[in-house]
């Protein structure tokens, strides 16, 4: 695979660092992080300006609303607007990186119609109703159920965790349609809308003090049949493509971040004495090559998924978002090194990124899941008993 770019690639490089330099100058003043519904009109704010300029769903294809840029013009993109201090896809994470590009795989020609254009140009949000309080980590364990009455399912049971329930217009949501099918039978995968009656959504507070997600309690809620991705029953299949957006692609922007943070430890371990410690040095060595080597694989697993799965990573997602978790976690243990003793002041940067970081061995499958994928379909190893 040639990793280097080409004359095209880096026009549209200079071409969006000249544009990135013109607008972020002019963006409002970021809202707290306490305050949803502000970080939600400013994170679709941010969305409309991408769409206007033509860098909106530059990873989704054509025929979905995206515009079709290459693999790499798409982390070309990722690295520009990380290094300039673009605002993140925020409260748009799951409709740009989970919801919609299932929905452009999986979903009818009307599905894509009716979704996809109003994510791509800032107007609707997204939550996922995926994990339930009784499920723990086997997420195939769901019981939100929903039953046929006529042309509406009516669904009953609870989640949690679920991102951005509060601000979200629409939910990606895991119902069980066939009880008496095996667990990884019987699902379905539902478009609901969050206005609907019956819906109640109580936030939950994180380590960190933030309340992105939250509880979402449902009873006999009428979702349209109209609003199934997928088959009946096929929910299951449906979702493995969305978690191979979520593990493949969607933390891709972070691994930038992460490398940025490094360069930044390095300049304070330098300027508050803490690069006089060898250890110290070495660990931001280390650090530094695991996160080259993950943009690598980032390239190539992007790469291979244009090239032979129509666009959808592949289980090679389960290797990076494996070493992703754990190398990010290293990297802000490392962070709490380099400040000492003001690694306790939640004012100073980079201490709630560590506080956070404890969830990503979590999120989006645990590690041990995660390991399971890998042992069993790269490596080709028998399954445990």
């Amino acid at each position: 695979m040639d990793l280097s770019y080409t004359p095209e690639e880096e026009e549209f490089r200079a071409r969006l660092r000249e544009w990135l330099a013109s607008v972020l100058p002019t963006l409002p003043a970021k809202p707290s992080p306490d305050d949803w519904p502000g970080r939600r009109a400013y994170d679709l704010g941010w969305q409309r300006m991408l769409h206007a300029a033509g860098y909106a769903g530059l990873h989704w294809p054509v025929d979905a609303g995206g515009r079709g840029a290459t693999p790499t013009q798409h982390l070309i993109f990722l690295e520009e607007t990380e290094r300039a201090g673009a605002p993140y896809v925020g409260a748009n994470f799951v409709g740009l990186l989970h919801a919609g590009p299932t929905i452009a795989a999986e979903g009818t020609a009307e599905q894509r119609a009716r979704w996809l254009p109003p994510v791509l140009r800032g107007e609707e949000v997204w939550c996922q109703g995926f994990s339930e309080p009784d499920a723990g980590s086997d997420l195939a364990a769901l019981r939100t159920r929903a039953r046929t009455d006529g042309d509406h399912y009516v669904v009953s049971g609870s989640k949690i965790w679920t991102s951005h329930a509060e601000v979200a217009d629409w939910c990606e949501l895991l119902v069980r349609t066939d009880p008496s099918a095996p667990k990884h039978r019987g699902i379905t995968w539902l478009a609901m809308p969050m206005d609907a009656p019956g819906i109640t959504v109580r936030p939950l507070r994180t380590l960190a003090g933030s309340a992105e997600f939250a509880e979402v309690f449902l009873d006999e809620v009428r979702v349209p049949v109209a609003n199934r991705v997928g088959e009946e029953n096929d929910g299951w299949r449906v979702t493995m493509v969305t978690l191979s957006f979520e593990r493949g692609t969607a933390f891709v922007g972070e691994v930038v971040a992460c490398r940025r943070v490094l360069d930044e430890l390095a300049r304070e371990a330098r300027k508050n004495g803490r690069w006089d410690d060898p250890g110290l040095r070495r660990r931001l060595g280390v650090l530094n090559a695991e996160f080259r080597a993950l943009w690598r694989l980032t390239q190539w697993n992007v790469s291979e998924a244009e090239a032979g799965g129509g666009g959808v990573p592949g289980v090679g997602g389960s290797v990076f978002k494996l070493r992703y978790s754990h190398a990010r976690q290293e990297l802000y243990d490392t962070a709490a090194d380099v400040l000492g003793v003001e690694s306790l002041d939640l004012d100073r940067p980079w201490v709630l990124d560590r506080l956070s970081s404890l969830s990503y061995t979590i999120a989006a499958g645990t590690s041990q899941i995660q390991r399971n994928i890998v042992a069993e379909r790269i490596l080709g190893l028998p399954k445990g008993r």
